[in-house]
């Protein structure tokens, strides 16, 4: 199974790595960019006994690689910065990956290579979580259960396993009405695996009394992990999960472009969200009916 490392804005947080210490005055006199993209020291080899598997590999222990990759119509699939890596392309077609080589000088950006992956590996969606997020290439839309929207479990890191811990507090939306939800139609979210990783998001405004719907479409990634500890679902695109608060209500730190699922039933997508005080919460989505 893929294990993909998502960087946000990797080139500025590369820059400021390397950057961040040095005065603004003696920033000329770091060292010449000495590779080219001829020089460049990495390779990228498809799998010759199952051309679904890509191996991306960096040679050159002086540098911080970055890889990204895009399906044939451009669509964003996934990004790492590790030094080797294995990529599966599930679905028949061409891919681009993009290497780009950062030192203490800048950065030196290979010529994109394309592979050509012949047939569908539909072993790789035989774990039933793919058909109960996705229901397959027919698609499958969540909405926002605003019965009981949300759930309270502290600040504490005991919802790994609900099971043990039992659920948190379920209020009602009375309850809380300084958190600024409303019983509203809040909009939608599409998966489908229908020649790709497919993502619809129409998102209501989340201003109090505001009912203006945006829709975004792109592409997502699925993690998965054994005993479904860390499963994870992250979106490309501009895309983020269908939610139902204002950004300010989180921690700096969260974001909905990558969000962990601590439920995912026939009937259930539960993901977990960081509240700006550093609690946790739980929100509920089901199908659309």
């Amino acid at each position: 199974m893929k294990r993909i490392l998502y960087i946000v804005l990797a080139a500025v947080t590369i820059s400021s790595f390397l950057f961040s210490c040095e005065p603004v005055e003696d920033r000329e006199s770091l060292p010449a960019v000495t590779q080219t993209p001829e020089t460049l020291e990495f390779s990228i080899t498809q799998n010759t006994a199952k051309k679904n598997e890509v191996i991306l590999k960096n040679d050159d222990p002086t540098v911080i690689p970055y890889w990204r990759y895009v399906d044939g119509n451009g669509n964003e699939l996934g990004h790492s910065n590790k030094s080797d890596d294995k990529v599966n392309f599930p679905f028949a077609g061409k891919y681009t990956i993009f290497y780009t080589a950062f030192v203490r000088g800048g950065s030196v950006e290979a010529a994109p290579v394309t592979v050509d992956v012949p047939e569908n590996d539909d072993a790789f969606f035989s774990d039933p979580r793919w058909a109960k997020l996705t229901n397959g290439q027919a698609g499958k839309t969540w909405v926002l259960y605003m019965t009981a929207p949300l759930e309270f479990i502290g600040n504490t890191p005991s919802y790994v396993n609900r099971e043990v811990s039992g659920p948190g507090w379920w209020p009602n939306l009375t309850d809380i009405s300084w958190a600024g939800l409303e019983n509203k139609d809040w909009g939608e979210i599409t998966f489908d695996l229908d020649g790709g990783y497919n993502v619809s998001v129409t998102q209501t405004n989340p201003a109090l009394g505001n009912t203006q719907k945006t829709t975004k479409v792109g592409t997502f990634n699925f993690s998965l992990t054994a005993g479904e500890t860390n499963d994870r679902i992250s979106f490309n695109g501009g895309t983020e999960m269908l939610h139902p608060s204002e950004p300010s209500y989180f921690s700096p730190s969260f974001s909905f472009t990558n969000v962990k699922i601590v439920e995912l039933t026939d009937t259930s997508l539960c993901f977990i969200a960081i509240r700006a005080d550093g609690d946790y919460l739980i929100y509920h989505l089901v199908p659309k009916s």
